[in-house]
């Protein structure tokens, strides 16, 4: 049975308002609204929804000097103390070594694949040539021949995080594991031990990064030119590659380099230019030494 309907009372005293004002002569007031159910309109002074960041693309070309801002809380503990390290040297992300002899320290980084590695490390013999690798966990895991064929060779090898982070986007303690973890990763492959030596990756850190990683044992280590060599055809040929090392030479020159590929094309236009890049350097009396040179002076 369907329900009686009920009249709502305010429509009975609407209807006697009606008929008082027919009485009178005059005309009904319009009620007001009066559901509960009636939503305000919005205020014109409303603040605007706050704008987001945008992130770093990971193949975005890093800046020789880059100093973003942390995006983390800060922890109330202080660093670690530094110990056995220069103090000369704390402190700082190192664009070049500090020497006034013609000498460059040509570094590669190993964090995606190992496209190129096998032609470099021919090269570097054949030419007679030391270098530096800065070596993520994740490539140890991925590549653990490579990483002890590098070690077999002599080189130097440095910390580059376990999974390269943003670092200026983690905690500390997060960063702390992640450049324990790296180095665990690259003894279990090779045996190496990576202190003194770290790059941060994306070239990103702040201040505290820097002293957090002094604390732990470490250098930082930058670079004074950046090849562009990993960002493919992108950015020239691998002639480019030799041009942009000659044209930001300079004593101490650290030239920043990659192993693997370009993940578009499949270049790999730093081990391609890495003969040529040695002879024109050489043509203009440099000599090469790893990162290892900031110790022995």
């Amino acid at each position: 049975m369907r329900p009686t309907t009920r009249r709502a009372p305010g429509r009975l005293l609407v209807l006697a308002a009606v008929l008082l004002a027919a009485a009178c002569g005059g005309q009904p007031s319009a009620p007001g609204p009066t559901s509960p159910s009636s939503t305000p309109a919005p205020s014109s002074t409303s603040p605007a929804p706050p704008t987001s960041a945008t992130p770093t693309s990971p193949t975005s070309t890093p800046p020789p000097t880059p100093t973003p801002t942390r995006t983390t809380p800060r922890p109330t503990s202080p660093a670690p103390t530094p110990t056995g390290l220069p103090s000369a040297l704390l402190g700082q992300d190192l664009r070049a070594i500090p020497t006034s002899r013609h000498v460059v320290a040509l570094t590669f980084d190993a964090g995606a694949n190992d496209a190129g590695l096998a032609r470099i490390l021919a090269t570097l013999r054949d030419e007679g040539v030391p270098a530096t690798f800065f070596v993520t966990g994740r490539f140890a895991e991925a590549y653990p021949q490579d990483v002890r064929a590098i070690a077999a060779a002599g080189h130097v090898i440095g910390n580059h995080t376990m999974t390269h982070p943003h670092s200026t986007r983690i905690t500390d303690a997060e960063l702390a594991a992640e450049v324990r973890q790296g180095a665990a990763a690259v003894a279990e492959a090779s045996g190496t031990v990576t202190k003194p030596w770290f790059r941060f990756p994306y070239g990103e850190r702040t201040a505290d990064d820097v002293r957090l990683l002094n604390g732990l044992g470490y250098l930082c280590i930058a670079w004074t030119v950046d090849t562009l060599g990993w960002l493919g055809e992108e950015r020239g040929t691998a002639a480019d590659v030799t041009a942009r090392v000659v044209a930001g030479l300079r004593p101490g020159e650290i030239v920043l380099m990659h192993v693997g590929s370009n993940p578009d094309d499949a270049t790999t236009y730093d081990a391609d230019s890495l003969a040529a890049t040695i002879h024109a350097l050489r043509a203009r009396g440099y000599g090469f030494v790893t990162v290892a040179e900031l110790l022995a002076r």
